[in-house]
Formats: C-alpha cells, structure tokens, sequence
C-alpha cells in the first residue's frame, strides 16, 4: 500500500511578470494533505510571488492552481476572500496585524468576519494564543510585542479558523534564532495537531530543516521536482 500524501494543492506551469520582470517561468508544485513543504531559493528566485498565486493572492498569468479538486486561479474575487476565510490561513514576514486591535480582537477577527459573535470569537482566541504562549498580551497591541510575540499572534489567527493550508511566507525572516526556533516549533506542532497542510516560504536551511520535503526554485522554475513521491 503506497504511503503517498494525497494532493492537495497543485500549481502547474505557473508564469508571473511584474511589470514585465518574469517572477515565475512555469513554476509546478504539489502539497499534500498535512504535509509541510519548504520552499527555498534566493531572493528573487520567485518564492513569494508562487506562494501568493497559490494563495489566491495574485492570479497567475499562465498555468493553473488547484485546490481540493479545483481551480483557484479562475475564481471570482468574492470566493478567492471566501476562500482566504475557511481553507487557507497566511502568515507573513512582518505578521501584519492591525495595529489598532489588541492581540486577541486580531486573532478573533477572522471568526468574527465569518460571522461568529464577538464573545465566542474571543474564546476561541484566547485558547490559541494559550497555546502559542502568548495568553498574557492578549490585551496587547501590536506596537508593544515583541517581534517572536507578535508572530506567535499572527501564527494564532492564520490557524483560528481550522484552516486546511497554512502559507507561511519568511515567518521567521525577522527574529533572531530563539524567537525563530519558538515560532517554527509552534508552528509545525499546531499544523500537525491539526492536520493542516504548510507551504513555508524560507531561505533559512535551519527552517527548511523543519519541513517534510523542500522544493527550490531558481530564476522563477522549480528546481528537481515540486511534484509528491
């Protein structure tokens, strides 16, 4: 019986410009279900602009992303933010909370714009900014975090919904070691409890190192294969 992770999410032949600068020149990768996927190469090789499209993000120029049987790069604005909402969660280098809510109205604002009541969204928050260590800044804003606390909050609200994939672009790029080994634990260990897929974008080998596989590209291509075993 074949071990094989079960695709989830696939990019094929994917080609992105930006202001006719080629980011990526037929890009393919696949990600399975619960499998953590690293994604390395140099600054300008693509990384972001491939996580974005898979994302939902920015839409291809050519090829196709599909998710759970089914094309993301065609669909309406409405259901890719739909979509950002329920399956996919994203963490970015900076966090980019609202630096106007405190930790906790950061983490539960995604509930709250799917339409769970304020209070009930605010429990749900405080558990997982238990869980990530951070329960005591919950009234926190983001101004008086720490750079590992507030990745740990962002890291919280991309997972509060139960999202299926987790896109995590350089989550570490700006902490120093301890923090980046916090947040990188958390991360995987929440993922895996979940069963939630992880894209993680990274030029870090020690943070690559927590993947399951790692797939390079290189001047916009995917170097060896993105595609599962």
């Amino acid at each position: 019986m074949s071990n094989r992770p079960v695709p989830l999410l696939v990019a094929r032949d994917l080609v992105k410009s930006h202001d006719r600068t080629p980011a990526l020149r037929g890009a393919a990768l696949e990600l399975g279900e619960g499998e953590i996927v690293a994604v390395t190469g140099t600054s300008g090789s693509g990384k972001s602009t491939l996580l974005h499209c898979l994302a939902g993000i920015v839409r291809p120029d050519g090829g196709s992303v599909t998710y759970a049987g089914k094309r993301v790069d065609t669909l309406p604005e409405h259901r890719l933010s739909e979509l950002r909402r329920t399956d996919f969660g994203v963490v970015f280098q900076f966090g980019q909370l609202i630096p106007e809510l405190t930790a906790v109205d950061n983490v539960a604002l995604p509930l709250m714009l799917a339409g769970t009541a304020r209070g009930a969204a605010q429990e749900q928050a405080g558990a997982w900014l238990e869980r990530f260590g951070v329960r005591k800044q919950e009234a926190a804003r983001p101004g008086e975090l720490s750079g590992g606390q507030a990745q740990r909050v962002a890291l919280a609200r991309a997972l509060v919904t139960g999202p299926r994939v987790v896109f995590a672009d350089e989550p570490t790029g700006a902490l120093d070691s301890l923090a980046s080994e916090q947040v990188m634990t958390a991360l995987v260990g929440a993922a895996r409890e979940a069963g939630a897929a992880v894209l993680l974008i990274t030029h870090d080998a020690q943070v690559a190192a927590y993947a399951d596989r790692e797939v390079r590209l290189q001047d916009g291509v995917t170097v060896g294969s993105g595609v599962l075993a």
